[in-house]
């Protein structure tokens, strides 16, 4: 497993945990001692939770692990020891098994995040279907979880592609092309949404690529909260018109 890379943090596990026992004990109206939770109960909460997500940004993220996105292709991931030696004997591009720590809800918790060696990098993202682009949300932690947010990214370009689900993803078979481009900035919200470039028009893609040249300071490491990627699925009409 990752380490858990923010210093001066509190327990990252208590968090998000707490959120969710919180919205149990209120559904339920029970103290800690009196509430008898289930399988069910926990699953239906979480799902009430994304949801609630989803309705606070109004938008679609096409970039959700649960839904089928995927991390292909990354940077070096900043790993500590054994397993650090063992992820270079094998591929500085094979995809760490937490990369998809960064396509999912973190639950504010401080260190559930995609680790990446150093203060620039990349990430290969293949969503679930294929989509007109309209906007990209970047989140790190919240200032008041993680005290030391210097390895939040900075800097920051995002690049897409159609390259077909049916295509070997490992070959980028489609001309990459600038999507969006801007600098997270600290001192606003963690959940920072980014609209894609005016000149993109209604170009189709299914993969992306999040570039980032400097992060907030940490000469380490980069960390990756969470990527979502919003817009709409074509119509055949559009995809007509597009090809054409």
């Amino acid at each position: 497993m990752f380490p858990q890379v923010d210093s001066g943090q509190r327990d990252p596990r208590v968090f998000g945990r707490h959120k969710i026992i919180d919205d149990l004990m209120n559904v339920k109206g029970a103290d800690n001692g009196d509430m008898e939770v289930t399988l069910d109960d926990i699953i239906m909460t979480t799902r009430d939770m994304l949801l609630k997500e989803i309705q606070r940004l109004g938008r679609v993220d096409y970039a959700l692990s649960f839904g089928g996105a995927m991390v292909v292709r990354n940077s070096e991931p900043f790993i500590i020891g054994k397993v650090r030696r063992w992820f270079r004997k094998i591929s500085l591009t094979t995809v760490y098994r937490d990369s998809e720590k960064m396509l999912k809800p973190s639950f504010k918790e401080s260190g559930q995040c995609f680790p990446l060696k150093g203060d620039s990098g990349f990430v290969h993202i293949r969503l679930r279907t294929t989509i007109i682009p309209e906007a990209f949300t970047l989140e790190h932690v919240d200032k008041v979880v993680g005290y030391n947010r210097s390895n939040a990214l900075k800097n920051c370009r995002v690049y897409g592609w159609h390259q077909g689900h049916d295509a070997d993803i490992g070959v980028e078979t489609g001309k990459m092309f600038l999507l969006a481009e801007f600098n997270y900035d600290l001192e606003k919200c963690n959940a920072q949404t980014f609209n894609v470039l005016d000149s993109v028009g209604s170009g189709l893609v299914d993969m992306v690529r999040l570039d980032f040249t400097t992060n907030h300071g940490s000469p380490s490491h980069t960390c990756i909260y969470r990527l979502q990627v919003h817009g709409h699925e074509p119509t055949s009409v559009s995809v007509l018109a597009t090809q054409s």
